[in-house]
């Protein structure tokens, strides 16, 4: 009895296990397939990161130990915004509202890794418009 019962826990733990391995493989799947889109686009995550970064780790004076951290918070908000780009087009309100709360969260993350000071450098380095040539647009817009 005690030997059936441990084969059927070690089962139901396999079993779990490769669901949640399934579930992970979907999301990545539409993760990539959604940066994939976005590059068509002409929407590539890791050259915006990059461009950005060399934008803000001089205009905020990032030390060291905050640039990782920015960097990752500014990749996973690109990452992010790269889902929504599609609705830019076909439901700007819904763009709108969705990038709104996107923008939200990446001020709120950033709230932690940089200073007081730095903070409203950042937000003081946003673009009058929205312009193709400046690459901290794609953060504010």
């Amino acid at each position: 009895m005690k030997k059936l019962l441990i084969v059927f826990a070690i089962g139901l733990c396999a079993s779990t296990a490769a669901q949640a391995q399934i579930d992970m493989n979907s999301a990545t799947k539409a993760a990539s397939t959604a940066t994939k889109a976005a590059s068509a686009a002409g929407f590539d995550v890791n050259s915006l990161t990059k461009g950005i970064m060399g934008s803000l780790t001089p205009s905020l004076g990032l030390t060291s130990k905050q640039s990782p951290g920015v960097s990752s918070i500014v990749s996973g908000f690109l990452s992010q915004k790269a889902n929504i780009l599609p609705l830019m087009k076909s439901n700007p309100a819904a763009y709108a509202s969705k990038f709104g709360s996107l923008f939200s969260g990446l001020k709120s993350k950033l709230g932690g890794v940089l200073t007081a000071a730095q903070m409203t450098k950042f937000l003081s380095l946003k673009p009058k418009t929205n312009s193709a040539s400046n690459v901290l647009s794609n953060l504010f817009y």
